[in-house]
């Protein structure tokens, strides 16, 4: 992870970039947002991982990295259909 005018950014995974955002504990400072499936898509054709490889390492090393407040956040996006399926088969 790199710091670059204050937002810490995810190495590598530049083409799963999404936007920011001010969460409200630290409104000062944008964090980083990244979209979750195509960081797995970008370990699986860089690093010719497998899916489940990719979810692992992801999951380990990337999205499970706690590196401070501006740490990036990994989202899944979705519908709100979607996400309500979802919520029904949890």
């Amino acid at each position: 992870m790199s710091t670059e005018d204050s937002v810490l950014l995810a190495d590598g995974f530049e083409d799963a970039f999404i936007g920011f955002a001010h969460p409200w504990q630290n409104q000062h400072v944008p964090t980083a947002i990244y979209d979750r499936k195509k960081c797995i898509k970008i370990l699986m054709d860089r690093d010719k991982m497998t899916q489940e490889e990719a979810e692992d390492y992801f999951e380990f090393n990337v999205s499970g990295a706690y590196v401070g407040e501006s740490t990036p956040i990994f989202v899944n996006p979705c519908t709100i259909k979607e996400c309500q399926d979802w919520l029904d088969d949890i």
